[in-house]
């Protein structure tokens, strides 16, 4: 992926448990909510350091199995590089950046 590609458009639907985005490179991905939530990023999930980082990402999103069905209470842009989910689990930690949700995307990339 290069630096340069990054979301144009964010949309989340509540309703359907979505997450819409749109690349830069016109790609467009629909992330379910709760697939999204049992890949979090974050050290607690990723169960330590050791297992972070995109050598350790999930490879399909859509082949996880959510630990229950999830809900977004809102998101946060983390700079000019990720989004921060607020989970209704109270969850937070997890910090998902445009090159991690790329990989995530479940359409696949037309590169």
């Amino acid at each position: 992926m290069s630096d340069t590609v990054r979301p144009t458009n964010i949309t989340l639907n509540r309703t359907e448990g979505q997450l819409h985005l749109e690349w830069s490179t016109g790609q467009a991905c629909v992330y379910p909510l709760s697939h999204l939530r049992e890949a979090c990023p974050c050290v607690e999930c990723r169960g330590g350091h050791h297992n972070m980082g995109m050598a350790n990402a999930p490879q399909n999103l859509i082949q996880l199995t959510p630990a229950r069905s999830y809900r977004v209470e809102s998101i946060e842009l983390v700079g000019n590089y990720a989004l921060q989910f607020f989970w209704d689990d109270g969850h937070h930690s997890g910090i998902y950046t445009w090159e991690y949700l790329y990989h995530l995307c479940p359409q696949g990339k037309n590169e």
